[in-house]
């Protein structure tokens, strides 16, 4: 019973640490406020976080592994199935899409360790997609694979911000049009 109800708690003050970032950003999201929306004492919160920082990368994990249709890598995954994670997280549950453009953009800029674990989620992404990449066109190069996959996630980043600040964006469609789109220059 003890378990369950910490369990209860810890997800309680996930929730209200991803609803306030997404409402009030990284500065604007304290303990006191999470612990407030959740309705748990600070006790509570220290019980099963050391800081907010703790909790605010926890929400990252969620957001991490919200965007891969594979997350334990247990299946052969190709970019189209990466697009289609990547659409459905963004339609699904755009507040947790808005809190890790938050976190990646103003914590990295603010805070080492932070950056350093967006620099490394963006490397697990990258080899990620690489990988499917190469599991969809075993022709190309190793340098054109990452080549294409840099430009592709840089597009799906940018199109993210687009729908985030345009809810009349079409994300689904310009992600899908990716697919089919070849890099221009000599890649094949």
């Amino acid at each position: 019973m003890r378990n369950r109800a910490g369990l209860e708690t810890r997800q309680k003050i996930l929730d209200a640490t991803r609803s306030l970032l997404s409402e009030r950003g990284l500065e604007g999201t304290t303990v006191k406020a999470v612990c407030d929306r959740a309705s748990v004492r600070a006790g509570s919160f220290y019980n099963l976080f050391d800081s907010k920082e703790q909790v605010v990368m926890a929400v990252m994990r969620e957001a991490i592994q919200a965007v891969d249709p594979d997350p334990e890598g247990t299946g052969d995954v190709g970019v189209g199935d990466l697009i289609e994670a990547y659409i459905s997280y963004l339609g699904n549950d755009p507040a947790l899409a808005r809190v890790y453009l938050l976190v990646a953009i103003n914590g990295s800029l603010t805070d080492e360790d932070t950056a350093r674990r967006i620099a490394r989620h963006h490397a697990d992404r990258t080899d990620r997609f690489v990988a499917a990449m190469r599991h969809d066109r075993p022709e190309l190069a190793a340098t054109e694979i990452v080549a294409r996959v840099e430009a592709l996630l840089a597009a799906l980043n940018g199109y993210t911000m687009q729908a985030l600040l345009d809810p009349s964006f079409d994300f689904a469609a310009h992600a899908r049009r990716l697919l089919t789109m070849e890099p221009a220059g000599d890649g094949a």
